[in-house]
């Protein structure tokens, strides 16, 4: 199975594929889609979807993780969250590949053991989960991270239910 995760955002959405079996993971690309401060939220948006479909038509992912919605106190960012999360569940929908939503404290959970690990924390779990050589960039390590948690609650699923869920 391999997961494509991606930490949503404007300037710098992370990404992040992994292959798994049976209980081994490993990344097989990872990184960040950067977008200039000058550059216009539309341009950034497509930037963002292009980049996006490149991976999923090369790297063929059997499901997508992203970030679910988060509470923030700003409406204009959750706004502009709300459009980029929407281009990447347009890329997954428009090549059928199923999205799964996670929240943050659940990839936290799932990756370090503690739901309200810090960034740091949660990039050093990735680096020796997937046996990187070294430490990932944030929205790539949180990208990563989303991966993993999918693939956490996948198994989950499948010993708690016998049933795993859809990828």
């Amino acid at each position: 199975m391999k997961i494509l995760g991606v930490d949503p955002s404007l300037r710098c959405t992370g990404y992040g594929l992994i292959a798994a079996s049976g209980s081994a993971c490993r990344a097989v690309v990872y990184g960040e889609i950067r977008n200039p401060s000058h550059l216009p939220p539309s341009e950034c948006l497509t930037h963002i979807y292009d980049v996006l479909t490149g991976l999923i038509r090369e790297h063929q992912p059997t499901a997508l993780a992203v970030e679910g919605l988060v509470y923030v106190q700003n409406t204009r960012i959750a706004f502009t969250l709300g459009e980029v999360r929407g281009v990447i569940l347009l890329a997954a929908a428009q090549h059928q590949v199923p999205a799964y939503e996670y929240a943050p404290r659940q990839v936290k959970q799932a990756v370090t053991g503690r739901g309200s690990a810090g960034k740091q924390q949660v990039a050093y779990m990735v680096k020796a989960q997937l046996g990187l050589p070294e430490l990932p960039g944030a929205d790539a390590a949180d990208a990563l991270a989303l991966a993993l948690c999918h693939v956490h609650r996948h198994k989950t699923a499948s010993l708690t239910t016998g049933a795993p869920l859809p990828v």
